[in-house]
């Protein structure tokens, strides 16, 4: 379905790509039935950390980001990145044990109708926050992708200049 980026590294430009997804796990996180995710985070976090052309990850003092409560719901979990560019985050999420994951992720977690997932290019440097993630996929989800924010599926240049 998905043919994704060309696995071509893209020059740099300044610019680097975040990304913020979120999750409402169907279970709390002492939840034996979310036990094999939770008990999969640390060598997740690690593959993705290894990866070439991860840059940064939003993570709390035990390493995880999914330990970070942002919402009122405390069973939605946020996952909050920088990567050099959308072909590394691609050849991570895609072509990497992370699939695997990805493609369980009903068993673990809420279907939602809306966009979980998005993206955006930032100043090389910048870590950008969960709130500045909440802000972008509320964006996505009221006005659809656009350069601000986007997905694998619509997804833009990183700005000129």
């Amino acid at each position: 379905p998905n043919s994704g980026p060309v696995a071509e590294p893209t020059v740099m430009s300044g610019w680097q790509l975040a990304q913020f997804n979120v999750a409402t796990a169907k279970f709390d996180d002492d939840d034996p039935r979310l036990a094999e995710f939770i008990d999969n985070l640390d060598r997740l976090n690690w593959l993705g950390d290894e990866s070439p052309g991860s840059v940064w990850r939003f993570q709390s003092e035990t390493g995880r980001s999914v330990d970070v409560k942002a919402f009122d719901d405390p069973r939605i979990l946020l996952n909050l990145t920088v990567w050099d560019n959308l072909e590394s985050l691609w050849n991570y999420v895609y072509k990497t044990d992370h699939v695997e994951f990805l493609r369980r992720r009903r068993e673990w977690f809420e279907v939602d109708a809306e966009p979980v997932h998005v993206m955006w290019w930032v100043p090389e440097g910048h870590r950008p926050t969960p709130v500045e993630g909440i802000a972008r996929l509320e964006h996505l989800r009221a006005h659809g992708p656009s350069p601000h924010a986007f997905s694998f599926r619509d997804n833009y240049e990183p700005p000129v200049g």
